[in-house]
């Protein structure tokens, strides 16, 4: 993979989120991912890349897709698979609240689990907890040994969670055993990020989300040396048929086998959350805020950038 084309990708999640930016907080998300989406797209098919999707927005938003299967790119550059959600946390966005952002991996041909649009349940950690969690262990176990490989004690932990129903009994759990908890209300890709983020003041995410969003989160992670394992969750005998129809006959995930080769992965903050500020605009031009990685080097920068809108598109 050309090193050049992760940079490349900030351009790609800076234009999306200057574009659904503009929609923070106005209610409504459709309109938000439908500007992020088309700015994404369009800047996209201005690479020289030969662009595949396998990982787009699916059903479960009812929103403007990137759809799977997708030609992006010049279509005379390296060939390969796109893994992207152009407006992680809609609802996040429409409502102003923290934490929505523009994410996009590459990866060569095949790189990338092909994961339908259901749930799955997801554990991720940083670096200095990599090979220590187990997602067929107990949430106690985890949190004891994410703790030891920390050296720190589980009171000491924070877990983000998103806040649902499904996770009642999790939350009670990780409650007795004397870790703190942040609720999230949507959006779990960029939580999953900063528990790879020294100082982030997230130590682990845990709990049941989309899978397509464990893609990207597992892209990201395996650039920062994190781990994360994920296991497909089916609300009914016929997402488990539709996962077969699908060729998917294993639905218990390392990181690594989420996302595997030469990785690149690039997010931009929409609105402000642990790990990235949000889109700012001012008289003229709008500053953002961006996290670009790749897996070959584990080289990771932030990318502060101001637009004149005068010298570019204005989103």
């Amino acid at each position: 993979m050309d090193r050049n084309l992760a940079l490349e990708l900030v351009r790609v999640t800076e234009a999306a989120a200057l574009s659904c930016g503009r929609w923070v907080g106005k209610g409504d998300k459709i309109a938000a991912d439908d500007a992020a989406t088309e700015a994404m797209r369009r800047t996209l098919d201005s690479m020289e890349i030969s662009g595949t999707v396998v990982i787009g927005e699916g059903e479960m938003d009812e929103a403007p897709m990137l759809y799977i299967g997708e030609k992006l790119g010049r279509g005379n550059g390296q060939e390969v698979d796109i893994a992207v959600d152009p407006l992680e946390g809609t609802n996040i966005c429409a409502k102003g609240l923290n934490g929505s952002i523009a994410t996009i991996a590459l990866a060569p041909r095949g790189g990338f689990l092909h994961a339908p649009d259901m749930y799955m349940e997801k554990i991720a950690v940083g670096p200095t907890a990599r090979g220590a969690i187990d997602i067929n262990e107990s949430p106690t176990v985890n949190l004891q040994r994410v703790a030891d490989a920390k050296k720190c004690y589980i009171e000491d932990l924070t877990v983000v969670i998103l806040d649902r129903p499904r996770h009642d009994k999790i939350v009670d759990e990780i409650r007795q055993a004397g870790a703190r908890i942040h609720l999230i209300t949507d959006g779990d890709v960029a939580p999953a990020i900063a528990a790879a983020v020294e100082g982030s003041g997230v130590d682990m995410l845990l709990g049941i989300g989309g899978a397509p969003e464990g893609v990207l989160a597992a892209a990201a992670l395996k650039c920062m040396g994190g781990d994360m394992q994920g296991r497909l969750v089916f609300m009914n005998d016929e997402e488990r048929e539709r996962a077969k129809g699908m060729g998917i006959d294993d639905f218990e995930y390392q990181c690594n086998e989420m996302a595997n080769g030469d990785v690149v992965f690039a997010a931009t903050g929409v609105t402000s959350g642990e790990l990235l500020r949000g889109t700012r605009y001012y008289s003229g031009g709008a500053e953002t805020h961006s996290i670009v990685m790749r897996s070959k080097t584990r080289t990771i920068r932030f990318v502060e950038a101001r637009h004149t809108f005068d010298y570019k598109p204005k989103y």
